[in-house]
């Protein structure tokens, strides 16, 4: 974005210039890695967020300097209305950048207007190239449409990430088939540590592979060259070209080789809950305070304000598997 100069700091001195939005809880997945398959309850719909209170949180946000915010979900286009809003996004706040993180399987159709609109990437789940696994792994046989919306986004000039959850004895043995997908089409893929955030997943040390192994996995099919780290300018990834290819490799480690030290984000939940780590389960109400006319913007910039100067680096209050009231990922946004 060219209009926001970042100003904003927190008690650590970060820089922090990235916004996670979760536009809605509601996912129609169930993965693994995710949520549990049953009992799960959704959030009130009179407890999420209207569209109209997460424009002015993000008006608020580029005040703040803010520049790059990302709708997540859920499945963002889980929720009615996204394409307008998404419209009104960049109409409200020209140059915001503006990405997506999508599972995809509602996807299809609609790269082509997104791309119009002004969206500049997609970053989207996929954990198996084999369609099979994909159904075993998400609950829901979707694998074609995934590949459809892929093309699609590719197509309409969106730069396109594959995020793939490593899971040792699930996908580990598809490393190969996905550094030829990254080889043969322009788009990045990149393999993240299953991470122990929230409560009812399958999260188990077993599952886990680490960020190295799964490097050295990669490499025993193509030639990969290391790109200078995205994540020292707050991106997570270590990128790799690969020789011969057209796409890019990549590897997320938060808890390997973490990179606290240089986080950028905060995110908001869809019910009006501000995080400022994905790790930390403490979280800052912004709901209420937008629906009181005697509160509203002013307190909940004072909000923001008390929450940076608390940011914790997110590996000294990890807890493995959380509590039995915490958040599931799907809830908190990713």
């Amino acid at each position: 974005m060219t209009d926001v100069t970042p100003h904003l700091r927190d008690g650590r001195g970060r820089e922090v210039s990235y916004l996670r939005l979760s536009v809605t809880d509601r996912c129609n997945l169930s993965c693994l890695y995710c949520r549990p398959r049953h009992s799960f309850t959704f959030i009130p719909h009179d407890k999420i967020l209207r569209y109209e209170e997460m424009l002015s949180l993000v008006g608020l946000a580029r005040e703040l300097g803010i520049g790059k915010l990302r709708l997540t979900g859920g499945e963002p286009f889980a929720r009615r209305g996204l394409m307008d809003f998404i419209a009104a996004l960049l109409d409200r706040y020209p140059g915001l950048d503006l990405r997506l993180t999508t599972n995809a399987t509602l996807l299809a159709g609609k790269p082509a207007a997104l791309a119009a609109l002004g969206v500049s990437a997609v970053n989207i789940s996929l954990d198996t190239l084999d369609r099979k696994k994909y159904a075993d792994i998400t609950g829901l046989d979707r694998f074609d449409a995934v590949r459809q919306a892929i093309d699609e986004s590719l197509e309409a000039g969106l730069r396109v990430k594959l995020n793939a959850v490593a899971l040792r004895g699930v996908n580990t043995d598809e490393i190969g088939d996905f550094v030829a997908l990254a080889k043969a089409y322009p788009l990045d893929v990149r393999f993240i540590e299953f991470m122990p955030v929230g409560g009812g997943t399958l999260w188990k040390k077993e599952n886990y592979i680490a960020a190295k192994e799964v490097l050295e996995l990669a490499e025993r099919t193509a030639q990969l060259t290391p790109i200078p780290h995205e994540h020292t300018t707050g991106g997570p990834a270590r990128m790799y070209s690969i020789d011969g290819g057209v796409g890019r490799f990549g590897v997320i480690s938060p808890l390997s080789d973490h990179f606290c030290a240089t986080c950028n984000r905060l995110r908001i939940t869809s019910d009006g809950k501000l995080r400022t780590c994905l790790f930390s389960e403490r979280e800052y109400r912004l709901r209420q305070l937008l629906r009181n006319p005697k509160l509203g913007l002013p307190m909940v910039r004072r909000v923001i304000a008390l929450a940076l100067r608390n940011k914790p680096l997110g590996y000294e209050v990890l807890n493995p598997g959380g509590t039995k009231k915490a958040r599931k990922m799907s809830a908190i946004g990713g």
